[in-house]
């Protein structure tokens, strides 16, 4: 199952590459994060990619709630996507978006910058769900 799922995550991460890039040549940079998010929720319904935008995500920390956060983009169930609308991404961004595909315990996620004349992005993941060679690890729900 892992390399087959691995191929999907992989498919799935490039659509969502692809819809970002369509978003950004059409926009081009210098807007608010919101707007592109907007956008690319739009984009997303045009190609028939399911997501849930700005979920509400509890934190917990040695099981205790210790706060919430909204994500930008689940999408498919598979891929957490974090906007940025910033001149250029830094490592505290990186940083930022692995802390929470931890926190939601999610595999593969994305961080798209907007800020910039050309399209940044940096494919993340989770540590804990996955190996050095960044191939699917399953773990079963607990």
């Amino acid at each position: 199952m892992g390399p087959v799922m691995e191929r999907e995550v992989d498919k799935l991460t490039h659509t969502i590459i692809g819809c970002a890039m369509q978003v950004h040549s059409t926009l081009g940079n210098g807007f608010q994060e919101v707007i592109y998010q907007r956008a690319l929720a739009i984009e997303f319904e045009f190609r028939g990619i399911f997501y849930e935008r700005e979920k509400e995500m509890e934190i917990f920390y040695r099981d205790v709630q210790i706060g919430t956060r909204r994500v930008d983009f689940f999408v498919e169930g598979q891929v957490m996507v974090e906007l940025k609308a910033v001149e250029k991404l830094e490592g505290v961004h990186k940083a930022q978006a692995i802390n929470y595909l931890e926190a939601y315990n999610m595999e593969d996620g994305l961080l798209i910058n907007f800020g910039n004349t050309s399209l940044e992005f940096k494919r993340v993941y989770n540590k804990r769900l996955t190996n050095k060679n960044n191939l699917s690890l399953k773990t079963k729900p607990q």
